[in-house]
């Protein structure tokens, strides 16, 4: 079994309401609970993905990268070519 930690936040009556109603009236979610866990964990993918895109538009602007994709691209196309579908 997970362990679990109580905290206690303060938030906003209405914050409180809609996290209520995400779980009961929609069952987004087993119990309130659950619905900030999923609110959080879909806070941190998508800080997580704007961390990746960044990283991705760095290297592209990456002489380096580009030169290393590049090589690597030109030795596997004619395996590519055999192996991917049409």
């Amino acid at each position: 079994m997970a362990s679990r930690v109580k905290r206690t936040y303060n938030l906003a009556p209405a914050t409180v309401r809609r996290v209520r109603e995400m779980s009961e009236r929609y069952r987004l979610a087993p119990s309130q609970d659950a619905v900030i866990e999923l609110a959080v964990d879909e806070l941190e993918r998508r800080l997580r993905e704007a961390d990746e895109t960044g990283a991705w538009a760095a290297a592209a602007s990456d002489p380096e990268f580009r030169s290393e994709t590049d090589e690597i691209e030109t030795t596997y196309r004619a395996a590519d070519r055999e192996t991917w579908p049409v």
